[in-house]
């Protein structure tokens, strides 16, 4: 079983005592003096010998190597709009502490009804990555992880240079794990702008900023390949799977939310997880060089929602399904009938009443192959064409019935929030949409 970890940064309590180690470790080197007043050099036939001090401090050569590279060029292009965020919370009152209720219920009171943005009573509980997208007025926009501002009483943003500017989430969404931050754009200088993911080669460069561990090591570069794409990985928290970019681009606690780029220092992905162990039935195995990032084009979609409207509204089908892979190929030819020509798609195991697929046609068994020509080999490629639409849009399904191949067109009017509170049974090797 694998374990999934969000990068999320950890609190100042364990980065104090890992600067102290890494500190501790550092050896200082001072400056050496080569002595030239030895007699290893064949001296002249003059039978006295010199003892004149020749000796020269040693120097750095003014020779320069031209590092320039795609790798350098991209992070000046986007180093300036990467962030780290501060999550702070509502300091927990010791018990031990005499002076904790008297003192915490005068700031209560001085507090009571001031500023939302005061976040003098916080503190920071941890801490993440995030870039900037959008300068608007006297508005600028990060995108970050949910996990990174979750639980969060109040957020600050600390620029690349160093300045803190308080921020205000606009809003979340768990099931990507994304989520908009606005700031005051007065010393916001530069915004990053984003790639076009679908374009991505397993391969080619990738590049990973942030501040693992914090932002002691803030806007930290690191840099790897795209491993693989379209990478199917499940949300622990929510149960839904999502498409992700693998990289083997160092990601560490810390990371989540900053900006994956490719070599023309284009956002690519927003950096959210890593593979750190996985295990077998005897031991569990380290795991290096896996992680995820959540695909500039999805981040797109749904920060556009959480600007407009705080929240990401789906649109669903209103069937419950599995991966044609795992049905065995008896019970494909048995129950599902499919041409052997078929080898992947997703079968509707269940359609809910009164819901666009039952209106549509839409019955059990039969098995979705394309959704708006786009090809459909298993239940994440339909989510992450569900993802793009709106309530209000139709789409083409196509679909197998048998060995018959037939085409549904489908009104999404049904939001998926309404149709899950409807729906409340769901078994583990399915999913609904």
């Amino acid at each position: 079983m694998e374990q999934r970890k969000k990068t999320k940064g950890t609190g100042k309590r364990f980065l104090t005592g890992l600067l102290g180690g890494v500190v501790g470790g550092f050896l200082v080197i001072g400056g050496f003096y080569l002595a030239n007043g030895s007699t290893l050099a064949p001296t002249s036939n003059n039978s006295t010998t010199s003892n004149t001090n020749n000796s020269k401090q040693t120097q750095v050569s003014n020779v320069k190597v031209d590092v320039d590279s795609d790798i350098t060029k991209a992070v000046e292009k986007v180093q300036g709009a990467v962030v780290s965020v501060i999550n702070l919370q509502k300091q927990q009152q010791s018990s031990n502490n005499p002076w904790g209720d008297l003192f915490g219920q005068a700031q209560d009171e001085d507090t009571q009804g001031s500023d939302s943005n005061d976040n003098s009573d916080l503190v920071e509980a941890s801490e993440g990555s995030g870039v900037i997208y959008k300068k608007d007025g006297d508005y600028a926009y990060v995108v970050t992880n949910n996990h990174v501002v979750d639980g969060s009483n109040g957020l600050e943003v600390v620029m690349n240079d160093g300045t803190k500017i308080s921020g205000e989430l606009l809003g979340t969404d768990a099931v990507t794990d994304l989520a908009v931050i606005r700031i005051s754009s007065k010393d916001v200088d530069e915004v990053a702008t984003f790639g076009d993911s679908d374009a991505l080669k397993v391969g080619e460069p990738a590049i990973a900023i942030g501040s693992p561990l914090g932002s002691q090591y803030a806007n930290s570069v690191t840099s790897g390949i795209i491993s693989s794409v379209n990478r199917p990985i499940a949300d622990t928290s929510t149960g839904v799977n999502i498409s992700a970019i693998q990289t083997d681009a160092a990601i560490n606690p810390g990371n989540s939310g900053g900006p994956l780029i490719n070599a023309g220092g284009q956002v690519i992905g927003i950096n959210s997880s890593k593979i750190a162990t996985t295990q077998t039935e005897s031991s569990d195995i380290s795991v290096e060089g896996m992680g995820f990032a959540i695909p500039s084009n999805d981040v797109v979609t749904i920060i556009n929602q959480l600007e407009a409207d705080g929240k990401v509204t789906r649109p669903a089908l209103g069937i419950y399904m599995v991966d044609l892979a795992s049905v065995t190929s008896q019970q494909q030819e048995q129950i599902l009938g499919v041409p052997t020509s078929v080898k992947s798609g997703v079968v509707i195991t269940q359609v809910s009443p009164a819901t666009p697929a039952e209106k549509a046609g839409l019955k059990q068994y039969d098995v979705i192959t394309k959704v708006d020509d786009k090809e459909i080999t298993s239940t994440t490629d339909l989510q992450s064409v569900l993802y793009t639409k709106k309530v209000g849009d139709s789409i083409t399904v196509t679909y197998y019935r048998g060995d018959k191949e037939e085409t549904a067109k489908i009104d999404l009017t049904i939001d998926s929030t309404v149709l899950n509170k409807d729906n409340n049974t769901n078994s583990n090797n399915q999913g609904n949409n």
